[in-house]
């Protein structure tokens, strides 16, 4: 398709300024809240492990950069939403850094660690772009469902 790099960074820029303005919008209390659900994760957790997919597929994958990630704790993760937010903005310039390099046809210059070379997301360093693209989004529209959970449970974001 010879769609850039950038332009699907562009996406990711896109759903990430909209879970930072839901995170943001539900203020300290209700983004580190967690909805009455069997295993649900609450909003502060879900963009920090957003973050994490940026930082691991865009650094590690993509570009071949060494990261150091524990996903578990992106799940566990809670604190003020303004550092979060700050967060985010240090993850978008990272991963626009990562891609700047990137060759959307070539082999990923790194690994993962559950994801062999003939995998979707490992063929191509475009295939890995395309999976940040589809994990952010889908945690996006997870993002705005808790949202609604934490909304309608009588006790509203604050």
């Amino acid at each position: 398709m010879g769609i850039p790099a950038g332009a699907v960074a562009d996406y990711v820029d896109r759903a990430l300024d909209s879970m930072s303005g839901i995170v943001r919008g539900l203020g300290d209390e209700a983004a580190n809240r967690r909805p009455d659900l069997p295993g649900a994760n609450s909003p502060f957790a879900i963009l920090r492990h957003c973050l994490g997919v940026m930082d691991y597929w865009g650094g590690e994958v993509i570009a071949g950069r060494a990261v150091q990630r524990d996903r578990d704790a992106e799940f566990r993760a809670s604190g003020r939403t303004a550092d979060l937010i700050a967060a985010a903005e240090a993850a978008r310039a990272a991963f626009r850094a990562d891609l700047a390099g990137a060759d959307l046809a070539a082999p990923p210059l790194g690994t993962h660690p559950t994801a062999d070379r003939g995998s979707l997301e490992m063929a191509s360093q475009g295939h890995a772009l395309l999976h940040v693209l589809e994990e952010v989004c889908q945690h996006l529209g997870q993002l705005e469902i808790t949202r609604d959970l934490l909304s309608a449970s009588g006790q509203p974001p604050s």
